[in-house]
């Protein structure tokens, strides 16, 4: 019977897998106290896999290309990229998987997980808006979308160790807008 009960369950997931075309995962840092400095992951990827038609039971994955940073400015990006501070040839992912998922809100949720970055593992806990489920009127795929949103402390990773704030502010704001559709 538990057997069986274990295969109906699994069956029941759907894995959900984040649209490219219409994702980005972003990060915001204060420059000398005065303004925000911007930048993206180019290349990440994330699942979702989840029974319940809100998300409610959902396990979220993200792994994120280091070497893929991109501010705008080459100079600033092959400086990120270097032992000053992510050193993407020794630590080439970022990755996060999601622990808990606790409703906070009408569609929001407080997410948490394991988030490494820099060869440091810590939990974090982070702002999910569910945006809904529609069926794209073009492919007639199902597409849910999301938002995630907060702070992570670059020091906590031990990123940037030189560079203190104000010359970089500490906090890092992230945000990343998703679209997911199932295989």
């Amino acid at each position: 019977l538990v057997a069986l009960f274990s295969q109906v369950s699994l069956q029941a997931q759907s894995v959900w897998k984040s649209d490219k075309a219409h994702s980005k995962l972003t990060f915001s840092v204060v420059h000398l106290g005065i303004s925000d400095v911007e930048g993206l992951f180019r290349d990440f990827d994330a699942t979702i896999t989840a029974s319940k038609a809100d998300f409610s039971d959902g396990v979220f994955e993200l792994t994120a290309d280091v070497k893929s940073i991109d501010t705008e400015i080459e100079m600033r990006d092959n400086h990120l990229r270097s032992a000053d501070f992510f050193d993407a040839e020794k630590f080439e992912k970022i990755s996060f998987k999601s622990t808990s998922i606790k409703p906070a809100g009408k569609n929001k949720y407080t997410l948490s997980g394991n988030l490494t970055m820099h060869g440091v593992s810590k939990p974090v806990t982070m702002n999910l808006l569910y945006r809904g489920t529609i069926v794209h009127p073009m492919n007639k795929s199902n597409v849910a979308g999301f938002q995630l949103t907060g702070t992570l402390k670059r020091s906590d990773f031990n990123i940037g160790p030189n560079f203190k704030a104000p010359m970089i502010s500490d906090e890092v704001e992230i945000k990343a807008d998703g679209e997911f559709t199932t295989k």
